[in-house]
């Protein structure tokens, strides 16, 4: 009768939360600037614009910023630069040289002189009033006076602009793309397009493009664009390949070329020509001019098919409206709280926005795969795996199941027809590799929780395997010429015969051979049920980090670090510092993180990692103290902008590293340093998140904090944190239930005081699993993920050692 009861609570819950429009919880501007007023060096690099989940398109504005020497244009939207085009698709909470700002639009009131159409720095617009962002929905002002509104499908975008009186013009510029504002060796680069034009002002072409920051390999995007009130007047344009940096086919240092315009077709020729198109409206009753885009890989013909199917109407609301009903189904109403005024307002909004900004990335482009033929979905835009692969994926599993299956079944097409998995892609082309082969981690993660539906694990196994045991050539980047960035591992020829990563002729040696070990435990994981012969070498390659464990080096009054050393099986100790790595980049002793961060870093063998620091009090001392403020000795730029501690929860490595207190079964340090980071970095603010927010990672750790548990990668293991709402109904497996709740005796919940729930009252005093009283810091995907269950929580005030229990297990134990 009880288990009746309870099934009937939840359902009426799950039909009272499905009327509910989680949307206005979002707030697509956290991340949009940096610890600089007016800048977005240093926050989130997000996209803000109009997209649905997972979408091909993300239709927003291209900037640009004046101050160049910390310009951030990545995902195109900045808060003070310059607009310099509404462009399709883009990328979001990335670093690195900028990727698309492609298919662009830009409404302009002029074009006499100085207007120059080849030279966007002659019509950039600055904006005039605050924008207006919501889920499905963006909002601009120019300086023009052109308001200018935008929606987006999934492979389409509408434009809504509102002109003064005046003149009313749309420029479509093929050869428009986001630069790097100093340019550099993988800046993006146009190569070619063209653009025809139809008597109702319908507009077709494609344009190819390269570059960018996975050093991509040509690509070529198609689009379809029309208008609801056909132009009065219409040319294409071409002009000499003139972008100020580079500056291509000029033969002269003359200034940028004009424009020449007057046809009907434009093609690039021979030296690649810049082409687009300019549409005039003549008539003063004509104020609102609304356009609709479609994009493909594939052709101008789909491209018009997805703007004709997904955006039937020039209503702009009605695009808005599918968006957010997309996403309110698809996405928000997997985790359910309750949004009642009693509920911490501040909570809901960084709740909801975060799995706003986990589902921008990666792209599903099933159908849209230019490259071969294949039954197989296609994904693109895994930007990148080395950001994802710690905490995200394991999200996806649990609440998009269907997705990652997908996902997963993508990753292994893409080595069946090009030879590797990728860790980072983007434009149909494999790059860049930051360390391991994380792909394997991603399909052991899966694998272990038992994803199976119509993956190929035989054939993902064999992918794992070529990661595993295959040099993959070098492409001689400029990033890292000692070895390959594009895909694989690098650095096989080293850890192959050595057993480790050697610091004279590799770079990123410290962080690589930490990640090459993860990778090969991830290969023993599924080799278990794929090939149980290999299952002892990879569990021992995955030991291979002790190798450069130097137990003499002393650093801050600990001992026990992770140290360079050299083919020779020597350490090279000379002046080292743990505390340091350099740039912290591609050719630095360590790839985003210190040595001493790193040292951490070994989720699959925490039992050894704490004998190797001294044993359990040694260890404690050494977390608390990586968490203290002004103890951090690297300066990391925009990957570390006002943290100080040597614990940088702005990058990924030191993800779980708060609760690394479980494994001491100490979960009351891990709630209480967990909590502090989430308070003190992440808000309901344009500098919300401490950093990339990475293709949706840093969001990724605030949720599974917000939930009170924290997945361990490669394994079944989740670890115990402290639940910030009184009850979450997360849909788990597709369509069951896992049901959170918290109690917290004598505490107020009143959302107006200090004292509202969680905000103090945070520390576990007892748990339930599925009814029965636990006393265990962790627990296994199979208590309450594949049939769901629920964790109930008891939360007080003050810090419990409540668990008795078996620590979480290091299964990686050598």
């Amino acid at each position: 009768m009880l288990r009746l009861r309870n099934f009937l609570i939840l359902t009426l819950f799950h039909y009272a939360n499905a009327q509910v429009d989680y949307t206005k919880f979002v707030n697509p501007l956290i991340g949009s600037e940096g610890p600089i007023p007016g800048y977005a060096f240093g926050g989130g690099d997000i996209f803000v614009g109009a997209a649905v989940p997972f979408g091909v398109a993300k239709v927003g504005i291209d900037t640009y910023e004046d101050n160049i020497t910390i310009a951030t244009l990545n995902g195109g939207y900045t808060p003070e630069g310059k607009v310099t085009a509404i462009s399709m698709m883009h990328e979001s909470g990335t670093g690195g040289y900028p990727k698309y700002g492609i298919i662009p639009q830009m409404p302009l009131t002029t074009v006499a002189p100085p207007v120059n159409l080849l030279d966007n720095q002659t019509y950039w617009q600055a904006r005039v009033s605050y924008d207006v962002a919501r889920v499905g929905y963006f909002k601009m002002q120019l300086e023009s006076g052109v308001t200018v509104e935008l929606s987006g499908a999934r492979h389409s975008g509408i434009m809504q602009y509102s002109f003064p009186s005046g003149e009313k013009h749309v420029l479509v510029d093929v050869s428009h793309y986001l630069p790097s504002e100093t340019g550099g060796y993988s800046n993006q680069y146009y190569i070619g397009g063209e653009i025809h034009l139809q008597a109702d002002g319908t507009y077709t072409g494609y344009g190819t493009y390269g570059g960018g920051w996975n050093e991509g390999a040509p690509m070529t995007v198609y689009f379809c664009g029309d208008f609801e009130t056909p132009p009065d007047q219409m040319q294409t344009f071409h002009g000499r390949n003139a972008d100020p940096v580079p500056r291509y086919h000029t033969f002269s240092d003359a200034g940028i070329p004009q424009a020449i315009l007057g046809n009907m077709s434009e093609y690039a020729g021979p030296l690649n020509d810049r082409v687009g198109a300019l549409f005039t409206w003549t008539n003063p009753s004509t104020t609102h001019i609304r356009s609709r885009v479609g994009i493909s890989f594939i052709s101008s013909d789909k491209a018009c098919n997805f703007k004709n199917t997904e955006i039937p109407s020039y209503n702009l609301n009605t695009t808005v409206t599918a968006a957010v009903e997309e996403w309110n189904q698809d996405v928000f109403s997997k985790i359910q709280v309750s949004t009642d005024s009693s509920v911490n307002q501040t909570n809901l909004a960084l709740l909801y926005s975060s799995l706003y900004f986990m589902h921008l990335m990666p792209s599903d482009r099933t159908g849209e795969n230019p490259l071969w033929q294949s039954a197989e979905p296609y994904w693109d835009d895994f930007y990148t795996l080395w950001d994802i692969f710690r905490n995200t994926v394991s999200l996806y599993h649990l609440i998009q199941p269907a997705y990652y299956e997908t996902m997963i079944r993508s990753l292994i097409d893409i080595w069946r027809f090009e030879g590797f998995m990728p860790d980072g892609r983007s434009g149909n082309y494999n790059g860049l590799v930051q360390g391991g082969s994380n792909a394997d981690n991603v399909l052991a993660d899966a694998y272990v929780k038992g994803l199976r539906g119509a993956i190929n694990w035989t054939a993902g196994y064999e992918a794992m395997k070529k990661d595993a045991e295959v040099q993959p050539y070098n492409t001689y980047s400029y990033d890292d010429p000692t070895a390959t960035v594009k895909e694989g591992r690098g650095a096989l020829y080293d850890w192959i015969p050595l057993g480790y990563v050697s610091a004279d002729r590799s770079t990123r040696a410290v962080s690589r051979t930490v990640e090459y070990a993860l990778n090969d435990f991830a290969l023993s994981q599924v080799a278990r049920g794929e090939a149980p012969g290999d299952v002892q070498k990879y569990l021992n390659r995955s030991a291979n980090w002790q190798n450069i464990w130097a137990h003499n080096v002393t650093s801050l009054n600990f001992t026990g670090f992770l140290a360079p050393r050299l083919a020779d099986g020597t350490f090279n100790l000379s002046d080292y510092n743990p505390a340091l790595c350099g740039g912290c980049e591609w050719q630095a002793i360590s790839y985003e993180a210190t040595p001493f961060e790193y040292s951490f870093v070994v989720p699959h063998d925490a039992q050894t990692l704490i004998q190797f620091m001294g044993g359990p009090i040694a260890f404690e001392s050494r977390l608390d103290y990586i968490m203290l403020p002004n103890t951090s000795q690297q300066n990391l730029g925009a990957n570390g902008a006002d943290i100080t501690t040597i614990m940088n929860i702005g990058n990924e490595p030191d993800f779980a590293t708060p609760y690394l207190y479980n494994y001491l079964n100490k979960q009351l340090k891990s709630v209480e340093q967990s909590r502090a980071l989430a308070n003190q970095y992440f808000h309901v603010a344009n500098y919300g998140v401490p950093g990339n927010s990475d293709a949706g990672a840093l969001n990724s750790w605030l949720i599974w904090q917000m939930m009170g548990i924290y997945p361990v990668v490669t394994q079944t293991v989740y670890l115990v944190g402290s639940p910030w709402f009184e009850d979450m109904n997360i849909t788990v497996n597709g369509d069951q239930t896992l049901r959170i709740t918290a109690s917290m005796p004598g505490a107020s919940n009143d959302s107006s005081t200090g004292a509202s729930f969680g905000q103090e009252n945070f520390y576990v005093q007892s748990l339930k699993i599925n009814g029965a009283d636990w006393n265990r810091n962790w627990f296994d995907h199979e208590d309450v993920m594949v049939k769901g269950g629920t964790i109930e929580f008891e939360l007080g005030p003050q810090m419990k050692l409540w668990e008795s229990g078996q620590i979480p297990p290091s299964p990686g134990h050598l």
